[in-house]
Parts: structure tokens; sequence; C-alpha cells
């Protein structure tokens, strides 16, 4: 089915994009916030994929931390990203029984086999994505059936605010939650209600889905 037409969205007059989104403040709330949401909902796997780790390796470390994850393959678009991200996530790697690789990769062409990951992790990725919905069929293919799809999300309630705009340019075309989660759905995920969480009037969501057999 072909997507909507995408929604005009209010005009970027300063990209301060990685100002807040490689800030030390951005990571504890994925820390100590978004990250135990999820594994309160049930996230978990030993094989796990994140896409747009960013530079400080967020979803990586939560995989290892909370959602008992031994082998992580962190993918990013930019290669300055990538070294920060391998440079703050040394002290993982060097735990008994963790791997972790940080590769120059695009979340919508994920350099890695059918079938391979049992989790993968997106904090605030899919809303920076020119084609989002071509990440969660990324998902669906690297992911075994019955694997997760955790993810935490702004939505369109908050990316595309005028105010948030002005100083932060994403795509045109973001999502609602409905929107987001019935695309999950279609890309061949089970998303449960009570795996889900809505924050802030829904301009935050939260989901753990399971990924469903062919």
């Amino acid at each position: 089915m072909a997507a909507p037409p995408a929604r005009q969205a209010p005009p970027t007059l300063v990209d301060a994009n990685r100002v807040w989104v490689d800030s030390w403040l951005r990571h504890q709330v994925g820390l100590h916030l978004e990250g135990p949401a999820l594994a309160r909902l049930g996230a978990h796997g030993e094989v796990c994929v994140e896409v747009g780790t960013g530079r400080r390796g967020l979803g990586a470390r939560v995989a290892v931390d909370r959602f008992g994850a031994r082998r992580v393959t962190a993918v990013d678009l930019h290669p300055a990203s990538v070294d920060a991200t391998r440079r703050r996530t040394r002290d993982l790697a060097a735990r008994p029984g963790v791997r972790v690789d940080v590769l120059v990769a695009d979340a919508e062409a994920l350099p890695l086999p059918d079938a391979s990951a049992d989790l993968l992790v997106s904090f605030h990725a899919l809303h920076h994505a020119d084609d989002w919905r071509a990440v969660l069929a990324e998902a669906a293919r690297v992911v075994r059936p019955g694997g997760q799809l955790a993810l935490t999300e702004m939505t369109s309630r908050i990316v595309d605010a005028p105010w948030l705009r002005a100083v932060s340019h994403h795509p045109d075309g973001r999502f609602s939650s409905t929107e987001l989660l019935d695309a999950v759905t279609a890309a061949g995920f089970e998303v449960a209600p009570e795996r889900t969480r809505r924050w802030s009037g829904d301009r935050v969501v939260q989901a753990v889905a399971v990924r469903t057999t062919a």
C-alpha cells in the first residue's frame, strides 16, 4: 500500500540537532528512563542490532546492561559518530562474553544476514530516517521469527512542533503513534497493547514488538 503524502513541516531556521542528540543529558534520559521502561515492556535478546547509535552508543549500552545482550552490532550513517561510539563502548566490549561492533551503515540497508538478530533497538532513530518505513522493513528482515523490535520514538506532535522545527531539521512525513505502530505491524511484527506505552500526551511512544513467522 502506498504511503500517505507527507505533511508539510514548519521551516527550520537553525539546525542544532546534534546539540541535543549527542548531549550528556539525552544519554542519561535513555539510560535511566527510556531503557528501563523498554525492559519493563519485555525487551530482551542476546544478539542485538542498534540503529542510529549516535556518538554515545546509547542503545548498545542499554542492550547489554538492561536487555541481556552479549553481541551487539551498532550502526550509524556518520563516520564521526561511529568513531566516537567505538571509543565510548570499549568498556562494554571488555566485559567477559560481550562483543560490540560499531559500523558505518544505513539503517535502510543493513549489512546483516536475514533472521540473524534476536533484538533490534532504536532510540529515536526513525524520525531522522528519510524512509522510516524502509528501516522497519529492514528490522523485519534481520530479526528472527520470535525476536523483537524495541523502540522509543518522538511522534509528529513534537517533531513537527514549530518551536522544535525552528532549531532541528527532520524529514517531512513524520508519524503519529498510531501511524508508527500500524507500520510496525505492517512490516511483520505483533504489537501487543500491554507492550506499548505513550508518554507526554502522545508525544513519545515506546513499544516492544515481536517478529511474526513468515
